[in-house]
């Protein structure tokens, strides 16, 4: 057992291993002073861990941060500077000579760190031995990694990363304002924890402002208003007479008071990153800066691009690569008051710009682009990696990224832009195996793309580094007839599954740059991958999952509907529904996709080709040579089990 006395010795001790960084003068002005909570070497891995408190004081009429929603409306110090904090977490090779000068900056979701997992394959968010660095792959190419809270309202939970902003206030009085979240729920229950909104005390629980109303459908608006008598607000908790009913979407209003000063999550990863770049006392000096950020936090990359922030307070690039997994062409509701950033954005996260080329909106006659733009004065080089899903639903609308406003043309991507799909994938692939308990119906996609996505990372760093060039993008266009109107999706018929053909994709969003919110409420076209005879996705980086296939795997899971003429989709879900082992299984059950036994001689025929697909994603750059072995194993096990319940 740890005693108080040793307890209190490690902090000491560990306090002192920082004490320098912490009291000397900070070189870069944004960041104006470092509290080193806790480093610590990490093992023998020849790593050590940093983490602590990082301490901000922007300028307000500076014009890089204009751009901060209410930054005007902050309280200043007596050099007229706006103060914030942040949580930050390091990881640095103690040996210089170790380092390839690059750091890898993930952006937290929801205040939690996950790239050591999915980079290192396995291990920990906050390392102790070097058991919990998985399979070491960041640390064996020398990574630098850094996060830093940027998020208000991320959960107070031990390890969450967060951070401190002010309030807005006008003439010292504070500001009242109506605050919005949706409530769905996959069993009927009473009482709801909205916390989307859990920063957000009601200031009159029982006023006229608070209100609750229900719909069908989660890509409509409207709805019906639920009596007030039948309803009541606690806190962020809601109670509701008869309960909450699956497949429907409920809307929750009431008046707050307070509004962060939200926006300021940019700046800080902005000044984060300027200061372990520039400063004379960067713990970790490093030449070059990548990110990456996956579903919440790819949004806030690609709305931190889009603001101008990638730009510093004195005119230097902050990340020159940027790697933005699962976001589709949404953006992230941080820079506005009143902002939901925790909130899952089904259906409401995609607004006019949605390409990177400049483009003349029909709808709201607007031009606007998300890197050309003025506020874009230091361009990255951009990596987008979505899954099937960030096509189908949840209001992402992956292919407005590179097509018109419209949906019916192509637009070229920019020369610094790369995009990769991962056919038939979801928004986070399934576990595999599936629980024991699992039924057919439910199973989620496990189609893996952790290898794609650590080739592409190593390909972003030596296109930064080197200029090397990276692998060609892969996703399914108009041009080819692999991009059509969910309409127009061929899906094989057989009995027990039905391709949701009748969705739609929502409608914008407001783009709180614009008074009118750039054509705000405009249906969404909604344009999904072509599939090929199996139900699956023709286009993209085929995993060996696909390429080779055993199963059907798609982007789309049909969840419980409210009446049988409609199509509710499981937010991020996709399906994988296995073929049938024989050629007599499948006629017994109608399944028109060819059986195993039709398509593999033996479990030996099947390896050969998913060894062949693996040299394959290989020499195309989509896969690295030291996960060879890894997609082998997941192929043989993929056939054993599969076989198995057959």
């Amino acid at each position: 057992m740890t005693t108080p006395l040793a307890r209190a010795t490690k902090i000491l001790r560990q306090s002192w291993q920082g004490m320098f960084l912490a009291l000397l003068p900070i070189a870069s002005a944004e960041v104006v002073r470092v509290e080193i909570a806790q480093r610590v070497t990490i093992g023998a891995s020849g790593y050590e861990k940093i983490s602590g408190t990082l301490h901000f004081a922007v300028d307000p009429a500076d014009p890089r941060n204009a751009i901060v929603a209410d930054l005007s409306l902050a309280p200043v110090n007596v050099a007229g500077r706006v103060e914030f904090s942040s949580d930050f977490f390091l990881t640095r090779p103690l040996d210089p000579s170790r380092s390839n000068g690059s750091v890898l900056v993930e952006v937290p979701n929801r205040g939690s760190r996950s790239g050591l997992r999915v980079f290192n394959r396995g291990g920990r968010a906050d390392p102790e031995t070097e058991a919990d660095m998985g399979d070491g792959f960041l640390f064996r190419h020398g990574f630098t990694m850094m996060s830093v809270g940027w998020e208000f309202d991320a959960p107070k939970s031990s390890g969450a990363m967060r951070i401190k902003v002010p309030v807005a206030t006008e003439q010292g009085k504070p500001i009242r304002g109506i605050v919005r979240a949706s409530i769905s729920v996959s069993s009927r229950v009473n009482t709801f924890t909205v916390t989307d909104l859990s920063e957000y005390a009601p200031s009159d629980s029982r006023g006229l402002d608070s209100r609750l109303t229900v719909r069908a459908s989660a890509s409509k608006p409207g709805g019906q208003e639920i009596p007030r008598d039948r309803w009541r607000l606690e806190g962020n908790k809601v109670t509701l007479d008869g309960g909450f009913a699956p497949s429907r979407i409920y809307d929750l209003s009431y008046q707050a008071m307070h509004p962060p000063i939200a926006g300021l999550g940019f700046a800080a990863v902005r000044d984060a990153v300027a200061w372990l770049k520039h400063a004379g006392d960067s713990p970790a000096p490093v030449r070059h800066a990548l990110s990456f950020g996956s579903s919440q936090s790819g949004r806030f990359l690609r709305t931190f691009v889009y603001l101008g922030f990638n730009t510093d307070e004195r005119d230097r690039m902050v990340f020159d690569g940027v790697l933005a997994h699962v976001a589709g062409a949404a953006r992230l509701d941080l820079n506005r008051r009143w902002s939901t950033p925790r909130e899952q954005a089904m259906y409401n996260a995609a607004g006019f710009p949605f390409a990177d080329t400049r483009q003349l909106d029909p709808i709201s006659g607007l031009q606007d682009g998300m890197l050309e733009n003025p506020r874009v004065t230091r361009r990255p080089k951009m990596f987008y990696t979505n899954s099937a899903a960030e096509y189908w639903g949840g209001g992402r609308v992956g292919a407005l990224a590179y097509t018109d406003p419209t949906g019916t043309r192509d637009i070229p991507l920019p020369d610094d832009v790369r995009l990769y799909v991962f056919a038939g994938t979801q928004h986070g692939p399934a576990a595999f195996p599936p629980p024991a308990d699992a039924v057919v119906e439910a199973y989620g996609s496990p189609v893996s793309y952790w290898p794609g996505l650590r080739a592409l990372l190593l390909a972003l760093h030596r296109w930064v580094r080197d200029g090397a060039p990276p692998p060609p993008s892969a996703y399914p266009t108009l041009r080819n007839g692999v991009l059509v109107p969910v309409s127009k999706v061929v899906f094989p018929t057989f009995p027990g599954v039905k391709a949701p053909l009748r969705i739609d994709g929502g409608v914008r969003v407001p783009n709180p740059l614009y008074p009118d919110g750039a054509g705000a409420g405009a249906a969404l076209p909604l344009l999904v991958p072509q599939v090929d005879r199996d139900g699956n996705d023709i286009a993209g980086i085929r995993a060996l999952e696909v390429a080779v296939p055993l199963a059907t795997y798609t982007g789309w899971c049909l969840g419980a509907s409210p009446s049988p003429d409609s199509d509710q989709l499981v937010p991020l879900r996709g399906t994988w529904i296995p073929f049938a082992a024989t050629a007599a299984a499948r006629k017994d059950r109608g399944d028109p996709r060819p059986s195993i036994e039709e398509r593999y001689a033996s479990r030996q025929a099947y390896l050969a080709r998913t060894q062949v697909e693996v040299e394959s994603l290989v020499k195309r750059g989509y896969a690295l040579p030291e996960d060879r072995e890894w997609m082998q194993r997941r192929a043989a096990e993929l056939w054993d089990w599969t076989l198995a319940q057959r």
